[in-house]
């Protein structure tokens, strides 16, 4: 069976385990459940710390797994990205007093207190620079605060924490993080099993980033309106019942749906309406 990773806890976890019942996949009723046999599909699922994936993934141990890119790359282990899947966003940044520094260069000699050592000392050492990394198992915010740190590197979001501890962010992102399916680096032999998973994970990807969109025509504004929406491929066209008019379907993006409407209506688009998409192979 594919013995496949999934995050146990927190903000990953409840975002991995319904990609993954969405893609036909059975998943565990209850948090206390530390592993799931799926033997209709030949998968078996261990539900472990975040943090520690991708070195279960990168020994061997297990074949793929799901986790945070930043968490991926902080642990050093011998794990790729297979597929990124669309959730999960974060941005790992420098913050410190207002002054203190502009960039990453103005960080030498300094002390630097972040929960990512790896990706940290990673970067500082692409750049030139030489300074103190203050390891620290989150609620880095306070560091500064407490004199354990001149700097932090941590994930940013809102930046409202930062700005209660008096603390700004600056100088350019270290990293963009997103939850991505890895696996063990130069593995050539591929485990049965993983193509299904990645098509079936790919096909809930585009369902949930496309909607399926109909509308009817007058059969000489048809290219015109395949310009606006051309599809993946190409749209579908059947004739109607009413002479010189063609029914259209064609797959358009989610977020550009009200705007593709709007300019389809006004070159003679009509009966338009778009639906979701539950599942799809591309």
């Amino acid at each position: 069976m594919l013995r496949v990773a999934v995050p146990n806890k927190g903000s990953l976890s409840e975002a991995a385990t319904e990609i993954l019942a969405e893609a036909g996949y059975r998943q565990r009723r209850t948090t206390k459940d530390l592993s799931l046999t799926d033997p209709d599909n030949g998968v078996e699922f261990y539900y472990l710390r975040p943090r520690d994936i991708a070195v279960y993934v990168g020994e061997g141990t297990l074949d793929v797994g799901i986790s945070g890119r930043d968490l991926v790359l902080d642990s050093h282990a011998a794990a790729e990205t297979i597929l990124e899947l669309g959730f999960g966003g974060s941005t790992f940044r420098f913050a410190g007093r207002p002054g203190v520094a502009r960039s990453v260069k103005d960080l030498e000699g300094k002390r630097i207190a972040t929960s990512f050592a790896g990706i940290l000392s990673d970067h500082l050492a692409e750049n030139g620079v030489k300074a103190s990394v203050v390891k620290l198992d989150g609620a880095v915010e306070s560091a500064v605060q407490l004199g354990v740190a001149d700097v932090i590197a941590d994930v940013v979001e809102t930046g409202t924490t930062l700005r209660q501890a008096g603390l700004e962010v600056f100088g350019d992102p270290i990293l963009k993080s997103e939850a991505v399916l890895i696996k063990r680096h130069a593995v050539t032999l591929q485990p049965n099993g993983l193509e299904q998973l990645v098509r079936r994970l790919e096909g809930v990807l585009v369902a949930r980033n496309y909607v399926m969109m109909d509308y009817d025509i007058r059969a000489e504004a048809v290219e015109a309106a395949n310009a606006v929406a051309p599809g993946l491929e190409s749209p579908t066209v059947s004739p109607l019942h009413r002479e010189g008019w063609v029914a259209v379907r064609v797959m358009v993006p989610r977020a550009e749906a009200q705007r593709i409407m709007d300019q389809l209506w006004e070159i003679g688009g009509r009966a338009i309406l778009t639906t979701d998409i539950h599942a799809c192979r591309i």
